[in-house]
Formats: structure tokens, sequence, C-alpha cells
């Protein structure tokens, strides 16, 4: 299982945002929306092996954690307004602990700091940073977990919990990119080194 873990610092948190608005009114959500793009669409089909959360710290009722789970999705569309409905739709649920808003999709009161301690142990994390070490020296097989932010770096306490429970820094070079440019070059990455099982119409 791949999984990428993209922190919205100002991404809205209560479903009162327009679908319109969803650069300004929700947070810079847009950022959000265009990492689960890149994380989960191919040509023809949509990545099964993939999950992604958005942990959401914005206004409203901090935090929020939406969950895709790609084996299990049936809505998701390229679009950013179509997805940027279905956090909409999930964030209408009002359960502290996860439950599903629509197949696939799944939202929480999980905090970042309560992630990391759900997947401590369970995959290897692995934080995308400018300053890390190179991707091509990093081995990576298996359970990964890759994090990011979002237009803002993770905050020293946030990066403070990441590193208690990694030291798998990885810079994909020596320019930034955009979270979800660098959610497609890892996925690449991934593919070549572990290539996807099954058949890939084309």
């Amino acid at each position: 299982m791949r999984r990428f873990i993209i922190v919205g610092h100002k991404a809205s948190t209560t479903a009162d945002f327009k679908l319109d608005d969803i650069a300004g009114g929700a947070g810079r959500l847009d950022i959000l929306l265009r990492c689960v793009n890149s994380a989960f669409f191919l040509s023809h089909r949509i990545r099964t092996d993939v999950e992604v959360f958005l942990v959401l710290q914005g206004p409203g009722d901090p935090p929020k954690t939406v969950r895709f789970v790609g084996s299990e999705l049936r809505y998701l569309n390229p679009d950013e307004r179509s997805t940027a409905a279905l956090v909409r739709n999930a964030l209408m649920k009002k359960a502290k602990d996860e439950v599903r808003s629509s197949p696939g999709i799944y939202v929480s009161s999980m905090s970042f700091k309560d992630l990391l301690d759900h997947l401590d142990g369970k995959c290897q994390i692995v934080y995308l940073k400018e300053d890390g070490s190179s991707l091509r020296e990093m081995p990576l097989e298996g359970e990964v977990a890759f994090v990011l932010s979002d237009h803002r770096d993770l905050d020293p306490e946030e990066e403070a919990e990441l590193r208690l429970r990694t030291g798998s820094v990885i810079s994909l070079g020596p320019i930034s990119y955009h979270a979800d440019h660098c959610i497609t070059i890892m996925n690449h990455e991934m593919d070549v080194r572990m290539p996807p099982v099954g058949p890939n119409p084309s």
C-alpha cells in the first residue's frame, strides 16, 4: 500500500464553503484536491493500491482527516469541483471516530499526531522536504507513507512529531515543486521500483 499524507493548514474543517471558491473560502483546499488527483488518476483507471489522507486544520471544527481509499472509490472524477463536493459531504458528518461518507471516503477528527501514531510501525514513514537525502539513495519498499504539506511548510511542532517517527527525509531535487507534482514524481518512482500488479489498459 502506498499512502500520501497532505497537511492543509488553512483548509476548512466544516462544510460551509462554496464549491466555486475552494481556493479562497475553503482555505486553499484546491491544493489538496490536486494532490488527490495526482495520487489516484492514471490514463484510463484509478490506482487501487493508494490511500490519501487530507489532514485539515483550518477554521470551523479542527482537526479533521479525510481518507481516500483507492480500492473502494466509486465517484471520484478528475475535476476539482466534484472532488471538493466529496470532501464537503464528508465534512457534514459529525462523528469523532472514522465514518464513511461515500464509497472509499472516510472522515474522522484525527489530528496529524493521531495519524502518525496510527501509522507508526505499520509502514515506512517518509518526509518529503527540500533538504533531505537524494531520492535515488533512499530505499523504499513495501508499505510507505509520504508526508507533504500544502503551500506552507510544516510548523516546528508538526515537524518535531514527524521526526520522532522517522529518519527518512527525501529531497526530490534542487527545485521546490508543488505538492501535487511531488506526488506524481513519487508515484512514478514507486512504479519503476515496484511495478503495479494486474492489467494496465491503454
